[in-house]
């Protein structure tokens, strides 16, 4: 059974620490592939700069054409909106009984995790790897079974601060995949 880790996110834009975060998650928790699973709306989150769903797709796609186990998906886009985890994961399942669905969060979604829709669910039917992010704070004592803490060097890249430079005419080129350095800089710039 392919073991699929899911990793969601508006990827507005993607950077290469998302990148990076893929590969050593999947390799740290034995996963077979990383979909990085680009999200229509989150419902925890306003909608501000958010590019249309087909950019970000499309610049996700360029970003991560070389990575031959990490893919890019607009699975959710077919879903309906707001794009809820538990939906998404039971749809995945559903639609592909041959394969294994490990949902993988930050820290700071850990903490929040409580207030996700059905969270009790998600933790009862799906294994989940949570990675540290800077200024969250995961009681490993108290975890679920099946919720695992994945060390995983943090690149201190954000997508705000991406846009931010972009705005400012400052350099992203250390931030960003190199194939989608030209559309970063077009797409944000206002």
């Amino acid at each position: 059974m392919t073991k699929t880790g899911i990793f969601g996110g508006s990827f507005n834009p993607i950077h290469n620490g998302h990148i990076a975060l893929a590969r050593q998650l999947r390799e740290a928790a034995g996963l077979d592939e990383v979909c990085l699973m680009v999200s229509p709306q989150n419902p925890l989150k306003q909608q501000r700069s958010l590019l249309s769903d087909d950019l970000r797709l499309q610049m996700a796609q360029r970003a991560v054409a070389d990575e031959p186990f990490i893919h890019v998906c607009d699975y959710e886009f077919h879903l309906p909106r707001p794009s809820y985890t538990w939906n998404t994961l039971q749809a995945l399942k559903a639609d592909n009984p041959d394969r294994e669905f490990v949902l993988m969060i930050g820290g700071d979604n850990w903490e929040g995790f409580h207030r996700w829709y059905r969270a009790d669910d998600i933790i009862r039917n799906y294994q989940i790897i949570v990675y540290p992010r800077r200024g969250s704070v995961i009681d490993t004592a108290s975890l679920p079974s099946n919720v695992t803490v994945v060390e995983a060097e943090l690149l201190d890249i954000s997508s705000t601060e991406i846009r931010r430079r972009v705005r400012q005419g400052l350099p992203v080129t250390d931030m960003v995949p190199a194939s989608i350095i030209d559309a970063v800089m077009s797409y944000y710039q206002t």
